[in-house]
């Protein structure tokens, strides 16, 4: 009898291990075909050729694809100029990264008509249309970050007007003195486009931009990072203000 129950005790415990065992790995295959918890950092592809980016890609377990392209006259042809997600930015691997490259020949696009638009969706149009956010202009209005007119070098522009890709669009944008506050991000480690990016989603303008001794040519400034900045992250400021960054190429200089 004694014997009988040592038999039955053995296969409950086994008939337990074995269902752990299907358990865990059922749960291990499951994260391997969903991916799940397999996240990179997505890597700088600014100032690359297409297939640079391509390689670069590849070891960084990501993938690249050319979506859009903008015409900048100092940057060489063929090469990143913006990306999607941003630098760093969390993904998945084998995500896609929207690649937006400099055309050899400038093209011309229709410029949207953005009055009545928050600055984040007249941003996000821009952007659409291979249009590049400039400084926001701050205006008293009843309606806080709604636009009210757009311009590019100085000349007023209005909805249908043919622009060139790639061209600085300034917006005249309302505030409401009762909502007139922001607080200044952290740029360091950041390159020029997405410090510019970060102030515009704070809705604070670029302001002096200085460059160290290394930063020879507009390839350099564009590869290199902010690693000093005129308003400490965090402070508070009003809206359309102005911070300055320093860029350099030698990473060294980053704060810890």
């Amino acid at each position: 009898m004694a014997s009988d129950n040592k038999w039955i005790w053995k296969n409950l415990i086994g008939a337990a291990v074995f269902v752990c065992v299907l358990l865990i790995g059922s749960a291990i295959g499951l994260k391997i075909v969903t991916r799940h918890g397999k996240t990179v950092q997505a890597p700088d592809f600014t100032n690359m050729t297409v297939k640079e980016a391509e390689a670069a890609a590849s070891q960084g377990h990501v993938s690249v694809k050319v979506v859009d392209s903008v015409f900048v006259k100092r940057l060489s042809a063929g090469v990143v100029y913006r990306q999607s997600p941003k630098p760093g930015a969390t993904v998945k691997k084998g995500r896609s990264i929207f690649l937006t490259i400099n055309s050899i020949v400038p093209r011309k696009v229709v410029m949207p008509n953005l009055y009545g638009y928050s600055v984040t969706q007249a941003g996000a149009e821009l952007k659409n249309r291979g249009l590049v956010l400039g400084k926001l202009n701050y205006v008293k209005d009843i309606a806080t970050n709604n636009v009210l007119g757009q311009s590019s070098e100085g000349r007023n522009l209005t909805a249908g007007d043919l622009v060139v890709s790639g061209s600085v669009i300034d917006l005249k944008v309302g505030v409401n003195s009762s909502d007139n506050s922001t607080t200044v991000p952290r740029l360091s480690g950041m390159n020029y486009v997405s410090a510019v990016d970060a102030l515009h989603d704070r809705f604070l303008n670029l302001g002096k931009v200085t460059y160290d001794s290394g930063i020879r040519t507009y390839a350099d400034s564009m590869a290199a990072v902010v690693y000093k900045q005129t308003d400490p992250a965090g402070a508070g400021r009003s809206l359309g203000s102005s911070v300055g960054i320093s860029l350099t190429l030698d990473k060294s200089k980053l704060p810890e």
